[in-house]
């Protein structure tokens, strides 16, 4: 009886061996209609000095109002029609807010609008930590130094540059074609919502939206050898949660057994040691189902069968922490605490401030929730300062991520174009209330080390790159 039951057992973990080789050699990547790389005939030196002339206006905006100048963004706004005239020609513009710019350039049709963004602000700076100066757009061995180069001021530029190509060749979109430019993404201001409030009020209903996001990237998932163009069609949403106490304060030489500050320690490492549970959004789903298909066939094994492999998984993003792990799970970075002014002086109140980016299936108040449960201390209050949930997944039909991914392999020829989930924020998530065609892709193939200097010091890029960015928007503005 026995050697029937190890037979039986044996059998069942013989086909079920069968059964997740066969997956893994079947899960091969999905053949793409053949496109041609259409290299478009661009003035390089205009391109380079025109952003230049965009790194030049400090367009820093901050909460510390001190830090801003709001005579730099009026320069950067009067700064396009100088250098797009053609285009201004053409197109309509509009202010809306205090920073927003809304140009509309009329199509053939106003029946699928589409519009292109970016945000010309940028973060703020500390010059001292610099190479090279931040603001004035210096070229040294062919590439650009300044803030904005990468985010995203090069993608205003690509847009416009392709715009104003396009003008003096007489182009006339099929549909109409609006360009959403913001002055207060950084700080996520209202700037682009009141753009949205204007869509809304005038009842138009794009039918592709295109902001910042992914990129061109290579060796960022497991076994995957090809660069990859990962086009964002969901992002996490984002909260700041604050955990705080209170207490009498008093002299630090009479200290109690648990300050308010030692138990708002041990709530954070509570918090750390169990990471939110492992959830496969949509836009996930799809990046895991491409990706895997070209991936090694060691990876296949898993992304093939994640029906078996996801406790495997789970371990894997936890282990590599990072990217991986952030397409998983809500994540929780701790980045602020505050405690007495005093070093003798026990604080009277204390607080620590989370950073948290919330998967697909979560919302700010189930974060607060899980939060409470991984503190077990009633005395401390968890509160949300502000946050917001995740956007829908966009949908993926032809006539709106099928014409991104297009423009993709016209630009970049043979690469992997998958969809992803954005882990940070962009302002293209006001637009998911009007659109179920939002799409974030940043137009430019960029090293680990360049995704790494966003908001980073010694931001740079190549000058190739901005301008593959407007052959890029080329290739976008003439499927539209």
């Amino acid at each position: 009886m026995l050697l029937y039951i190890v037979l039986g057992v044996l059998a069942v973990l013989i086909l079920l061996l069968a059964i997740i080789i066969i997956r893994a050699l079947a899960f091969k990547p999905i053949k793409e209609k053949d496109v041609k790389v259409e290299d478009v005939d661009l003035d390089h030196d205009k391109v380079v000095s025109d952003l230049a002339k965009m790194i030049k206006c400090r367009t820093v905006s901050s909460r510390n109002k001190s830090e801003e100048d709001e005579g730099e963004f009026e320069k950067f706004r009067d700064l396009l029609p100088e250098l797009f005239p053609e285009f201004h020609k053409i197109a309509t513009r509009e202010l809306i807010g205090d920073r927003g710019i809304l140009y509309r350039w009329q199509g053939k049709s106003n029946t699928a609008p589409s519009v292109l963004m970016a945000h010309y602000d940028v973060v703020s700076v500390e010059e001292q930590n610099w190479s090279n100066p931040a603001f004035e757009g210096l070229i040294i061995d062919g590439v650009m130094w300044g803030r904005g180069v990468i985010d995203t001021k090069i993608t205003l530029n690509g847009i416009m540059q392709a715009a104003e190509k396009l003008a003096k060749e007489g182009f006339v979109p099929e549909n109409d074609l609006y360009f959403s430019f913001a002055g207060d993404e950084e700080i996520m201001g209202q700037g682009t919502p009141k753009i949205v409030d204007w869509f809304e009020k005038n009842g138009i209903v794009p039918a592709i939206v295109l902001d910042e996001g992914g990129a061109v990237v290579n060796k960022v998932f497991p076994g995957v050898k090809k660069s990859a163009a990962l086009i964002g069609i969901a992002e996490k949403g984002m909260a700041d949660i604050e955990l705080s106490m209170k207490s009498s304060g008093g002299h630090a030489s009479r200290p109690p057994a648990h300050t308010i500050v030692g138990q708002l320690s041990q709530a954070c490492v509570n918090v750390e040691k169990k990471p939110m549970k492992f959830k496969l959004s949509s836009a996930s789903k799809g990046l895991f189902a491409t990706m895997g298909r070209n991936s090694s066939f060691v990876y296949k094994l898993i992304f093939a069968n994640l029906f078996l492999f996801k406790p495997l998984l789970d371990k894997i993003c936890k282990a590599s922490g990072g990217e991986m792990n952030a397409l998983v799970r809500t994540t929780v970075a701790f980045t602020q605490m505050k405690g007495s002014k005093g070093s003798n002086v026990l604080p009277p109140e204390a607080s620590m401030v989370a950073n948290v980016r919330i998967i697909e299936g979560e919302t700010v108040e189930s974060v607060v929730e899980q939060f409470k449960k991984r503190i077990k201390n009633d005395k401390i209050e968890v509160k949300a300062l502000r946050g917001n949930n995740p956007s829908p997944s966009s949908l993926m039909s032809e006539n709106g991520y099928g014409k991104v991914k297009e423009a993709i392999l016209q630009t970049w020829g043979e690469v992997i174009v998958s969809p992803y989930l954005m882990v940070a924020c962009s302002d293209s998530r006001h637009y998911c209330r009007i659109s179920n065609n939002v799409f974030r892709f940043s137009a430019m193939a960029l090293s680990g080390e360049e995704r790494a200097l966003i908001h980073g010091n010694d931001e740079r890029i190549a000058t190739d790159k901005i301008v593959k960015a407007s052959k890029f928007f080329f290739n976008v503005i003439k499927k539209c």
